[in-house]
């Protein structure tokens, strides 16, 4: 799998290719830099710090699934499953009060059942398409939320969002391949069906979630409950005929190195990268949780160009730039007109 990709969609050249990954990356770097340099508290650079740690390790966990060369039930069952020791290992060394509820427990769990859809829908996409647009597609949930969040708590979106929205449905249709004669991935369309799906099941993890958290409860409690919940939900799904969809069964039969790469996704992943996100991103002002949020999405696209020599065409490049601009001007901009949100 792994090995420098020959070429980018649109550059002639190798030379060119490792220029502009190089402009790319650079970029990246001095946007991160900046924001720390102009960080008058020490808090607020470490808090940036360890965000921006965690969105890098994040980005490699499609990649490193991709290596495993699971199935996508078994990859998302074992990357859960593998993370559960560790993160009660933490709890119980935290020795952290959780006030909450039998039942604010369950939401979390319930929580975690939404997520283990998501998980099925993201790594078939991830097979399907490939990472880099996969993971892609999956993070324009910021503005299936926003709308949902409009109809259910009278959090009206601003002018962004509507501007966006057709934008970023030009951009599916142009990564699906209908309009191009040498479409990237082995199932492009059923592969951007699969991500819209993603975007949808992870917006309605995400606002589930909101509800389990309302007592505001250690990171890591919430995380292992909601994690234990996909895991049961991912057996449960395994159990369902779903091979009419092109969905395999999990393999519980272990094999190297496939486990091992699953093991090194749950604790990169899911304890470590996601651990460090949510303990960060609530101390950071909007703007800098912005730019630690798309930093995840963004180098995955540049790991999967670099590591596993991803090729998306032409058409399928621009329609990526047009999604990845939109997530950027709603995230950035702000998805929620404050004088018109009502408190929840």
């Amino acid at each position: 799998h792994l090995g420098l990709s020959s070429r980018i969609p649109g550059f002639k050249s190798r030379r060119e290719h490792q220029l502009f990954l190089h402009f790319f990356i650079s970029t990246i770097s001095y946007m991160g830099a900046e924001m720390l340099k102009h960080m008058g508290s020490q808090n607020l650079q470490k808090s940036m710090a360890i965000a921006m740690f965690g969105g890098i390790v994040v980005s490699f966990a499609p990649i490193l699934y991709a290596i495993s060369d699971a199935n996508p039930l078994t990859g998302a069952f074992f990357r859960m499953l593998y993370a559960l020791p560790f993160l009660l290992i933490i709890i119980l060394f935290r020795k952290a009060k959780d006030s909450r509820s039998t039942n604010t427990r369950l939401i979390a769990v319930i929580a975690g059942f939404a997520f283990s859809l998501d998980f099925l829908a993201y790594h078939s996409t991830v097979d399907w398409i490939g990472t880099g647009i996969g993971t892609l597609i999956g993070n324009s949930q910021v503005i299936i939320v926003t709308l949902v969040s409009w109809w259910l708590f009278g959090e009206r979106p601003n002018l962004s969002i509507l501007i966006c929205l057709p934008i970023v449905m030009f951009g599916l249709i142009l990564i699906s391949g209908v309009l191009d004669d040498d479409p990237y991935g082995e199932h492009p369309v059923r592969g951007v069906i699969a991500g819209v799906f993603t975007a949808i099941f992870y917006s309605l993890f995400l606002i589930i979630y909101r509800f389990a958290n309302r007592e505001l409860a250690p990171a890591v409690n919430l995380q292992f409950d909601s994690t234990a919940g996909c895991a049961l939900g991912l057996v449960i799904l395994s159990f369902l005929p779903l091979q009419s969809i092109h969905v395999e069964p999990i393999d519980f039969q272990p094999s190297v190195p496939m486990h091992g790469w699953l093991l090194a996704l749950a604790i990169l992943s899911q304890v470590i990268g996601w651990l460090a996100i949510a303990h960060s991103l609530p101390r950071l002002p909007a703007a800098y949780t912005s730019f630690a949020i798309l930093l995840q999405p963004t180098l995955t696209i540049v790991w999967g160009i670099l590591l596993l020599s991803e090729s998306p065409s032409l058409q399928q490049a621009i329609g990526m730039f047009l999604i990845l601009g939109s997530i950027i001007a709603v995230t950035v901009y702000g998805a929620v007109d404050d004088k018109d949100s009502k408190s929840v």
